[in-house]
This record gives C-alpha cells, structure tokens and sequence, in this order.
C-alpha cells in the first residue's frame, strides 16, 4: 500500500536491510517517537525481540547510518531518526492505527453539528480545533473560495514523478499542490506548460482554463483532420505506425508537391498543429493533476520549509466538495516525534467527514 505522502527510501535502504536491522531501525524510531531521546545499544539489546549482543547492534547501527537512516547527536551517544529515516519510517514500516469508535463518533457529532450553524469555512475552522485538541497539536486550515480566479500558475520538479504546482489567486493567495507527473517528463516541459498557461489563464480558474484550452485542442484536432485528409486524398502522403495521438504522417511525392502551393502551405500547417496539439495535451494533463492535487500529506522537517528551521511537521488532507473540487484543506502541525499513527487517520477522517457534511448540505 502507498502510504500518504509517499516518497522513495533510498533505493539501497530496501534491499540491504534485513529482518534484523529493520527491527532494530523501527525500535530507534519507536523510542524516539515516545521519548525524543537517543536510544543506546545496550538499551535495544533489552527492547528487541531477538537475543543480540551490544556489540552486534552497534554493527548494524552503523550500516542504518551510513545509509542516512540514523545519526548520533553526541560522540559516544544513542542514536536518533534523520529526517530521511523518519519518512522511510512512515512510507516502509508504519502501522497506520485505527480510530477508537468514541473518537469516530465525536468527529461525527461535532462537525455535523458546526454545519448547522457555520457556512464552509467555519466548518473548516470547528473540524480543525476539534482534531487539534484530540491529538494535543496545533491545528491549521485553509479555505479558499469557490472558483477562485487565478493570476499566475508555475510548475516546479521535485525529483523524477512528483512536481509541484503553485497557483496564485488574483487576490493574493497562494496555494501549492503536489501532483503526479511522468518520470520522464523534463523539466523544461513543466516552464513550457507554466509559460503558455500564464499567458492565458489571467482571471480564469483552473476549471475555465482546462475548459478553454479543451476547446481549442479539439478544434485544432478538426482543422488537422481536414488537412492531412487532403494529402492523403491528393496521394502525397500517407498515415503509418500506430492509431491515434501517435500516428505518423509519411510525406511522398515531393516533386509534385514543390508544384502545389496550396499542399506546402498545408504541410507546414500540419507541421505547426502537431506541434500545437502536443502541447495543448501535456498541458491539460498537467492541470487535470493540479484539480485533483493529493490526499493526505505528511511533511517532516525540511520537507516543508515553512516548518524546517522548527523541526516540525504537517499532516494535512484537502476537503473536496461534492464535484471533487478543493475548497479548504485542514490539519495538524506539530513536532517532528508527533504519534504519526494515530493522528494520520486522524485527519483523514476528518477531512471525509467535512466533505460529506458539506456536500450534502
């Protein structure tokens, strides 16, 4: 199962940890979300399941070091969770717990009730102080407006398959979404999509725009059809490879096409409308990605830099009304050591609760 959040462990941490180390990995990591101290060898030789010697834990805390996992803050001291360790710990090891039926049943009672009495962004704000004071954290929320009209949209890489989407509204607002992308996909693909949408987008929201550029794809897809069926008619040219989007378009007959005017002026058309679509494509599946941004996040440390000099993190959910789009996010933030398990299925329940209540209403 994909865990929220997800990101890759190093590549080597997967297949050179055994049984062995693994258990004694989660046992650092399971002391240090309780305690926030370091824990020594002699320590996990009484905490592990398994029979093992100090001198055989601190072999294999060496090795959980030396792939970034663990590190000692002091000479001669225990050992503590990197921030890289921490989230291989929340993506690889971490058993997301399971909300006591009370706690379902308050969340329930209590937003259900703050719907009677608040529009959606005080919804937001009651669910918000309600999870705060069930996981003992600061809460935080997010609201934004119906159809908020944008000013400005930027795509920035994260590494290969995460980029970043970064919408500014024209009242000021900022909002960033974590999205999905081909591995492969370049990074000047995300400043060419970024470019041509700015220079569109001003005032639309991301809805309108898609819409827009839709369109425009479709009639341009009509005008290509109707050219190349000319040339294909006129025997200077052929479809070869496969069907759809990925046909190739094979020119023949030069010489009798050099004499038609007409068909060179097709051709370099066709040219630039292969050219247009393509983007026209990657463009729009770039803004299907930022409507349906992510589930629930979790940030730990330097991963949200609002929060990295506070060695906090942020787990937070959007809330989607009843036509998927997002209207608020909420959740918690707290220390880098927060009871992951508990509080994960914490906000997601939330989040689900919100937007049922919402979209019913």
């Amino acid at each position: 199962m994909t865990r929220p959040g997800h990101i890759l462990p190093p590549p080597s941490a997967l297949s050179l940890m055994t049984d062995r180390s693994r258990e004694i990995f989660r046992q650092i990591v399971d002391s240090y979300l309780a305690s926030g101290e370091p824990v020594g060898s002699r320590q996990l030789s009484r905490l592990l399941p398994m029979i093992l010697s100090p001198a055989s834990i601190r072999n294999v805390m060496q090795d959980l070091e030396e792939l970034g996992l663990i590190y000692a803050p002091h000479t001669s001291a225990g050992r503590l969770p990197t921030e890289l360790g921490l989230r291989f710990y929340v993506d690889s090891i971490l058993q997301i717990g399971d909300l006591a039926d009370i706690e379902r049943a308050r969340i329930n009672a209590e937003v259900e009730a703050a719907s009677r009495d608040h529009d959606v962004e005080g919804v937001l704000a009651e669910a918000t102080s309600l999870i705060s004071g069930l996981a003992r954290v600061a809460g935080v929320v997010v609201a934004t407006k119906d159809n908020v009209r944008l000013k400005q949209i930027d795509f920035v890489r994260l590494e290969p398959g995460r980029a970043m989407a970064i919408l500014v509204a024209e009242d000021g607002t900022v909002e960033n979404r974590v999205i999905p992308v081909p591995g492969d996909l370049p990074a000047s693909a995300l400043i060419e999509a970024a470019n041509y949408l700015n220079a569109r987008i001003s005032g639309r929201t991301l809805a309108d725009a898609r819409a827009g550029i839709e369109d425009s794809r479709r009639a341009a897809q009509r005008e290509l059809d109707e050219l190349t069926a000319r040339l294909v008619e006129a025997g200077l040219a052929s479809w070869a490879g496969a069907v759809g989007d990925h046909r190739q378009l094979i020119v023949r007959g030069q010489a009798h096409l050099l004499e038609d005017l007409t068909a060179v002026a097709d051709l370099e058309r066709i040219r630039l409308l292969f050219a247009d679509l393509e983007t026209k494509t990657d463009v729009i599946d770039l803004l299907e990605r930022a409507e349906q941004g992510e589930g629930v996040r979790i940030f730990i440390g330097s991963e949200n830099k609002l929060f990295s000099l506070s060695g906090s993190s942020l787990i937070a959910a959007p809330i989607r009304d009843s036509e998927r789009r997002i209207i608020g996010a909420l959740g918690v933030i707290g220390p880098t050591r927060i009871n992951y398990a508990r509080i994960v299925p914490m906000v997601d329940y939330t989040a689900k609760v919100v937007a049922r209540v919402i979209g019913g209403s």
